[in-house]
């Protein structure tokens, strides 16, 4: 399975760490890396770019595969320099940027993605999979807390929870956790329950065709 991302315009980037002085800045050595979106060339050049900002690059690393949960180890393993960072960037897919969430959030670090996600090139291996990101193409992670609203919540809300929520349970089915109630809890975690308030549009389905097909440049070719 190899997910396809772009990187999301540097513009919305730049918004997301407005009040962000040091950044830690992550790559994905796997379906990132062969996207040409999230490797350690991109990971250097998008240092550069903060820098220029103004901002200081505190670290950055590139994990191997950055949707595994060897990533909790690798953070711990560079925890002095995380530890430094006010926020940090993934330059994953939207699965990556999540799995980082969850370990950095447990020490007050906002998540912002680089990427949007486009869409899965090839299927995994036959099971049981739960869903984790629809590859909408517009990522709305930056504001919900690396928690996605559009997997997680059954009727899809980019903006708060329905009526039908009950103690924090899914009126769709009572066993399952409402998605924006955890959005809640996590923002409230980060200090950042301000996010709540943003409004999203309705999402624009024509942003990413189907099916999906992107040319990736190589040294100068396209293929």
């Amino acid at each position: 399975m190899k997910t396809i991302t772009e990187q999301k315009p540097f513009e919305e980037i730049e918004r997301c760490l407005e009040n962000e002085n040091n950044i830690y800045i992550i790559g994905c050595g796997t379906c990132a890396t062969m996207c040409h979106t999230g490797g350690k060339t991109e990971v250097l050049n998008m240092k550069e770019q903060l820098e220029v900002l103004g901002k200081k690059v505190v670290g950055w690393m590139v994990i191997p595969t950055a949707c595994d949960d060897l990533t909790g180890e690798a953070l711990k393993e560079d925890a002095e320099r995380v530890n430094k960072a006010d926020a940090v960037i993934v330059m994953a897919c939207a699965f990556g940027t999540q799995t980082v969430a969850s370990f950095a959030s447990e020490n007050g670090k906002p998540v912002y993605p680089a990427l949007n996600t486009l869409f899965v090139g090839k299927g995994g291996e036959s099971g049981v999979f739960s869903e984790i990101c629809q590859q909408c193409g517009d990522c709305v992670l930056a504001t919900t807390g690396g928690i996605c609203p559009v997997t997680m919540c059954a009727k899809g809300l980019l903006n708060g929870p329905c009526g039908g929520t009950n103690k924090g349970k899914c009126e769709e089915d009572p066993e399952r956790d409402c998605a924006w109630t955890l959005i809640y809890k996590r923002l409230e975690k980060l200090g950042k329950v301000d996010e709540m308030k943003k409004y999203h549009a309705p999402r624009n389905y024509q942003k990413v065709a189907r099916p999906g097909k992107v040319l990736v440049e190589t040294e100068g070719v396209k293929k």
